[in-house]
């Protein structure tokens, strides 16, 4: 499928933001930013009530997308509005594609959401909540407009439901590096080689994500194996703080820019590691 294109010139960085954190216009400034700080492709939340799987750091993120306005429609618009040349993922949850309900056709459901997604541009979708026993309709609807499903094979994902996953995955397999929800940490799992060697002989790349916060971490990861690194917490971080500080969204701009380039860098250094141990 099309997202696999990301990974073929090296590790891929693959940030993610949450829509329309902290306004819509400020939100759009951000992804742009990532883009020239090297981002190979956009994961861009679409705001959901009840954020399960994230911590701290993204549930604020999500509130802040909320309160500014932020619905399925208006993300879709924020997407159309983007000026980027990268692919764009949409990470959400379940409950808002099944809701969701085509503004010119009345459909509802998984179809209706993929078809106004390929209206707009979006590649695939990361759906934090779809077991993947339960994903046979958005596949349907994945493979009629050529956009990927990716899911998240977590250090306790094992048996037939990871064999359901390698079933359903297409474009990569975002690996979690570790238990528990999201956010950024001061070392990297120690789980994160195990969980790529369980996946090993997947035929899709392996994005590692949870916890990455530094150029270092990045380069660690990619050096054990990942195929691309998957970073939110610690560029939300930026965003936040130069929200509450009221700095100028300029400087913020670059502070997110400055970011994307060290952890790019990073994946990179760790692809060279790699083949230097391997030689």
């Amino acid at each position: 499928m099309a997202l696999e294109r990301v990974f073929a010139d090296g590790p891929a960085f693959v940030p993610y933001v949450a829509a329309g954190d902290p306004s819509y216009e400020e939100s759009l400034e951000y992804v742009e930013a990532l883009e020239r700080g090297g981002a190979d492709a956009i994961e861009l939340g679409l705001p959901f009530s009840e954020p399960i799987a994230e911590g701290p750091t993204i549930q604020e993120a999500v509130v802040r997308s909320l309160e500014a306005g932020m619905t399925p429609e208006r993300y879709f618009e924020f997407v159309a509005d983007l000026d980027v040349d990268i692919p764009v993922v949409c990470m959400t949850y379940y409950n808002l594609i099944a809701q969701f309900t085509h503004p010119d056709t009345d459909e509802r459901g998984p179809r209706a959401f993929a078809q106004r997604a390929a209206e707009v541009g979006i590649e695939g979708f990361v759906v934090v909540d779809l077991p993947a026993e339960e994903a046979g309709p958005l596949r349907a609807a994945c493979d009629e407009f050529d956009q990927d499903l990716v899911f998240i094979v977590a250090p306790t994902t094992e048996g037939e439901r990871l064999d359901r996953m390698r079933e359903h995955v297409s474009g990569y397999v975002y690996v979690q590096a570790r238990l528990g929800v999201t956010g950024a940490r001061e070392d990297v799992s120690d789980q994160t080689e195990s969980s790529l060697a369980r996946i090993a002989d997947w035929d899709v790349p392996k994005a590692v994500g949870f916890g990455i916060k530094t150029g270092e971490h990045a380069e660690r990861i990619v050096a054990a194996g990942a195929d691309g690194i998957i970073v939110g917490s610690a560029i939300i971080d930026i965003i936040a703080e130069g929200h509450e500080d009221g700095d100028p969204l300029a400087e913020t701009v670059q502070r997110v820019e400055s970011k994307a380039r060290e952890l790019k860098r990073g994946a990179v250094d760790g692809a060279t590691s790699r083949v230097d141990a391997e030689n």
